[in-house]
Formats: C-alpha cells, structure tokens, sequence
C-alpha cells in the first residue's frame, strides 16, 4: 500500500494547489525540504517547492487567480520558474527537467522531463521526496529513492551516483556537509569519498554561495560536526586555510603546545550553546588564527604565540575580503573581539585592578558582553579544577566589571573636556596640546586618579595644561 501524508498538505493552500492542478489537468507535486521537514517533525516550513509536469509558470498564474487579491507572480523565464508570495508562505514552482552540466559550470542544460527526472537531479534522497497534488492521488507519496529509509537511518545519500552529483553541481558537497551538521546526520561513506575525490571542483563554486552554506553550518547547533568534515574532506585549505594551519602539535625538546584547530572547534561549539550571534560565532571560529604565523619556540620558556590576537585581527580583513563578506561593522566586530580575545583571560589570572577593569570596559565599549561570552567558551581544559578555577575568575571578572561601570560610567565615554573648551580656556589654536591633553584626562580617568567628572577633569586639565607651559586666558 503507498504511503499517504494528506496530514501534511492541511494548509488550505494545498487544496488551491490541487484544483489548479485539475483545472489545468497537469500533474503537480510539493518536492524538498518542506515534505522532508514535515517527516522530521521540525517545525512549520515556509518555503513550499511546487513541481510539476509542464509549465511552472502557467501553473503559478493559474494558482495566483484562485487566490485572495490575486497576488503578484515573480516570473523568472531564464530558469523556467515563477514565485508567489502568500501570506507567510514562499511559493516556489517549476516544471519537471531532467539536467545535464559542462564540466566549467554548475549551470545545467535542461530539457523537459518527468517527475523521476526531476528527483534524479535533486541533491540528496531526502530532499527528493514528493507528495502528490492531483486528486485522485492526494499526499501519497512518490519516494523512488528510499528517501524516508535514509531519513529513519539519519543518512545523507545521492539519488544518483555520488561522483556524478558532486561533480556536477560541487555546491552539493557543502551543501551535504550543511545537512550533516543540521540534522545530526551521517554522510553516507560512498558519498563521503567522493566528496573527498571531487573536492577540487569546488573552486569553480562562487565565494558567495559558499559563505552561504558555512553561515549556515556556523548558525547550527553543534558547527563542529561540518567544520570537521570540511577539514575530513579535503574541502576546508580551498574555503579557510588560515583555519587549517592551525592543526598539529609540534613537540621540541619535551615541550608540546595544544592543537589549536581542534581547540578552536571546541569553542565554537561552546560559544554555540550560549550564543545565536553569527558574527561572534565566526569571531569564535577565528579568535586563534594568529598562532599560526606567531608561533615560536624559546629554550626558556617553551611555545610562544607573542602578538597573535592583533596578527589574527589583520588576518580577518583579509578573510573576509577573500570570502567576498561584508566589509562593514559586522567585519569590524569580528576583527576587535579577535584583538581582544586575551584581554579579560590576562586580567582574570591576575588581581583584578579596577583600572584594568576600566581600560577593558572603554575599549570592548558595547562589545563587552559579546567579549566576555568568548572568554567563557575558550576554556576547554579537561582538568576539572583549573575549568572550575577560571570560570570563577571571569565571576569575578564580571562582577567587576558591572560594580565599575554603575560607579565610573566608562563604558563608550567621552571625556567631560571637549577639545574646544580646552582652547578657549588656554587660548589655543588647533594643536597638538589639546590632543595631549585630552588623552591625559582620559588615561587619568582610566586609572582611576581623577573621577568620570566635570569638576575633576576641568582642575586636572588646568594642571596638565600649567605642566606643559600653557597659559589661562579664559
């Protein structure tokens, strides 16, 4: 007997479906992630991928003027497939094809073909599940693949031959690599391998859509799992090798430093459990990227990594660049938690001065939380006490941090002397003795020698100003 899921085609848009279907007298199909997700009991999909065995885009039309206030269809005639948007929903469709791919391209040729020709060129089983649209078949469902045996096995396998699917669209092999890390899945070994035989081809995918897929493997809940199939694969020096020159231990004379790649995904997977902030997960994955081109070895004192955290903020721009991701504040963001990365560490092992609390709030300024957060998933040690020792330390750390800020409101200030009342009182053009003297009430601030204060900074500013030979004039 087939399988029947009319359970999940209640949304009354389903019931449009299928009489533009028989009105038409095509045959139409919901295909991909939305029967897949339904199957997994993940939650309410919002794309809704329509196939159907003739003109998507005649479909579409027809779908639109069955509906309220017959809604817009975004036609795309060079791919054959039109969209509406309803509601909350996504409608994509598209007319069954069958593809064929040149070996410089991911750009098929496509030809009409049949709703099994169609599932051929879908990537994985699972996402080549189908349930019908017509009526006298409604929500039974088309599986020539094993699609739900592989969904109940937790496995990511290709409807055709792995090597074919990769080679032609290399995307594929990130994208099974996403699936993984999402679902919690296993690539199958056949198409593990391939992945790994086939890994090259992934320089003709653009750096765009593989950012696309690694946000994608980051936003998840475990990105450890993608990061080391990436690494396992092959796939990782084409898209990060700042990344995988992190991996190894080197050992001189009895001295072994950690293997900071390996590290490196501990963190990310740490950061993962308290954070949904994208750009402080990629801040995680990069924090230690400087090691790399840092590391020395000194008779003395062993493995040194001197410098690393401004070196791996350097690295960031170029990173990003490289990747083609936004050069903007987000970017910037990356860069200074990078920069930063040690800052709260080093204070934490000593005593906790209340200048050194003051310079870290002004410089992290609204970034201090995020900061913290990074801190707090960089501990991997698997020695209980000293994992116990430093969470109580970045305690304290914290404690501090909010007892000086509610006290000397440091965080993004602005010394109470502008530049201007600092020429008027001396009579001043511009100079660099304001600048001198700015900067000193700032670090005096700082220190804690004068108060976050109008009074304070204006008496310690005519001080400074007498010490370096300025007059008052005002």
């Amino acid at each position: 007997m087939q399988e029947n899921y009319k359970t999940a085609l209640q949304d009354p848009i389903f019931t449009i479906l299928s009489q533009a279907t028989e009105e038409l007298a095509l045959e139409s199909y919901v295909i991909g992630g939305y029967v897949r997700d339904f199957i997994l009991k993940r939650g309410s999909h919002k794309d809704i991928d329509i196939v159907t065995v003739g003109s998507g885009i005649e479909l579409a039309k027809k779908v639109a003027s069955l509906l309220p206030n017959n809604p817009q269809v975004s036609v795309f005639k060079n791919f054959g497939t039109a969209m509406i948007k309803y509601k909350n929903l996504e409608l994509e469709f598209v007319g069954a094809r069958k593809e064929s791919y040149h070996r410089d391209s991911r750009k098929p040729v496509v030809e009409n073909g049949t709703l099994e020709d169609d599932q051929k060129r879908r990537d994985f089983t699972i996402n080549a599940l189908a349930l019908s649209l017509n009526k006298t078949s409604f929500g039974n469902l088309v599986d020539p693949f094993s699609g739900i045996r592989n969904l109940k096995q937790k496995s990511i396998q290709t409807p055709l031959e792995p090597g074919i699917t990769y080679s032609d669209d290399p995307l594929r092999m990130m994208r099974a690599i996403r699936f993984a890390t999402q679902l919690n899945f296993t690539i199958e070994k056949e198409s593990l391998d391939a992945i790994t035989k086939h890994k090259d081809r992934i320089k003709i995918i653009s750096k765009e859509r593989i950012v696309d897929e690694l946000h994608k493997i980051l936003a998840s809940k475990t990105p450890s799992i993608g990061l080391a199939l990436l690494h396992k694969t092959g796939l990782l020096p084409f898209i990060l090798p700042e990344l995988v020159a992190l991996q190894g231990i080197e050992e001189i004379e009895g001295q072994k430093h950690k293997d900071n790649f390996w590290h490196t995904l501990e963190v990310v997977d740490n950061i993962a459990k308290t954070t949904e902030n994208l750009w402080l997960r990629w801040a995680a994955l990069l924090h230690d990227i400087g090691k790399a081109p840092t590391k020395k070895f000194h008779k003395k004192i062993g493995w040194t990594f001197h410098g690393h955290e401004f070196v791996g903020s350097k690295m960031v721009y170029k990173l990003f660049k490289r990747l083609r991701m936004p050069l903007n504040d987000k970017m910037k963001f990356v860069q200074k938690i990078v920069l930063m990365s040690s800052r709260p560490i080093v204070i934490s092992e000593d005593f906790v001065t209340d200048s050194a609390v003051r310079r870290l709030i002004f410089d992290a300024g609204d970034h201090i939380e995020d900061l913290m957060t990074l801190c707090e998933a960089d501990i991997t040690t698997k020695n209980a006490r000293k994992q116990k020792k430093y969470k109580n330390n970045f305690k304290i750390v914290r404690q501090k941090i909010v007892e000086v800020e509610e006290r000397d409101k440091i965080r993004n200030f602005q010394p109470p002397i502008s530049g201007e009342e600092i020429m008027n009182t001396f009579g001043l053009q511009p100079s660099k003795e304001i600048g001198i003297i700015k900067d000193a009430i700032k670090e005096a601030i700082l220190e804690g020698k004068i108060s976050n204060n109008y009074e304070d900074a204006y008496n310690f500013m005519l001080e400074k100003g007498k010490k370096i030979g300025l007059n008052i004039t005002k």
